[in-house]
């Protein structure tokens, strides 16, 4: 089997795969104090504890970090606690089969591309992938599978605990879906403005990019991912598709292009 690690800003999401299929997956909080034993902790623990068969079945290991401190511990962890076997970090020099045609392709977060791998592989180009996660990323994907470019907006996490550290009369609430556009009361109003706020955003600037990429928008696809994606994205017009694993699935590409 297969682990695949998605190392995020907030959030680490991991995954096993046997062979296509995803057996098991889980996610925990990205904490840049976790050392490298830490880590091999949470991670066997996570693996034995699952309806698997322990860490004995684990063949090789692939993984994005967007967080250079952890990515350093992992990398360490990895030597230290699971040194016979083969392991993929997503950085230059990895074979993705993805051209990245941007001003400085090493900008560019290792997730991202692995998302836009990820899209071509499932569905073709031209694409769209919307990451809702930290930050809100937007990846263009060009017909020939190129990452051709993309934005990045502040996340809904991020938005909401401005909205509460600004606002005098503002709090915390719940992000769920509000129960109406013209609230009653100060957390609705707080949910219409995040949830349809945040739909509206993503149809904006989708509806932007795919003028950019194609004359036929139908040509597009649009894919959802990321852990905050279940919050909008139903009332987002332009989505065509949600795949919470579409990170993991780029993992599992990329782990087959450079091991086999």
């Amino acid at each position: 089997m297969l682990l695949a690690i998605d190392v995020g800003n907030s959030e680490t999401v991991l995954g096993l795969f046997d062979s296509d299929d995803l057996l098991e997956h889980w996610r925990v909080g990205t904490d840049i104090r976790r050392t490298a034993d830490e880590w091999a902790v949470v991670l066997r623990g996570l693996i034995d504890g699952s309806s698997l068969n322990g860490p004995g079945q684990v063949e090789g290991i692939s993984m994005c970090c967007s967080v250079p401190s952890v990515q350093h511990e992992m990398r360490d962890m990895f030597r230290r606690h699971f040194g016979d076997l083969p392991a993929v970090i997503v950085e230059p020099g990895v074979k993705t089969g993805v051209p990245i045609r941007m001003d400085n392709p090493k900008e560019v977060g290792s997730d991202r591309i692995i998302n836009a791998l990820a899209a071509g592989h499932l569905y073709g180009g031209p694409s769209v992938v919307v990451d809702f996660g930290t930050a809100t990323t937007f990846d263009a994907v060009s017909s020939k599978g190129e990452y051709v470019g993309g934005a990045i907006a502040p996340g809904i996490d991020i938005s909401v605990d401005a909205l509460s550290r600004r606002g005098a009369q503002l709090h915390m609430v719940e992000i769920v879906k509000p129960r109406a556009a013209i609230a009653k009361n100060t957390t609705e109003a707080l949910r219409s403005g995040i949830v349809f706020g945040f739909a509206g955003q993503v149809d904006g600037i989708v509806d932007r990019m795919v003028a950019e990429l194609t004359d036929d928008p139908d040509e597009v696809t649009v894919v959802a991912t990321g852990g905050l994606a279940g919050t909008v994205v139903d009332e987002c017009e332009t989505v065509d598709v949600h795949e919470p694993w579409l990170t993991l699935t780029g993992l599992r590409l990329v782990f087959e292009r450079n091991v086999g």
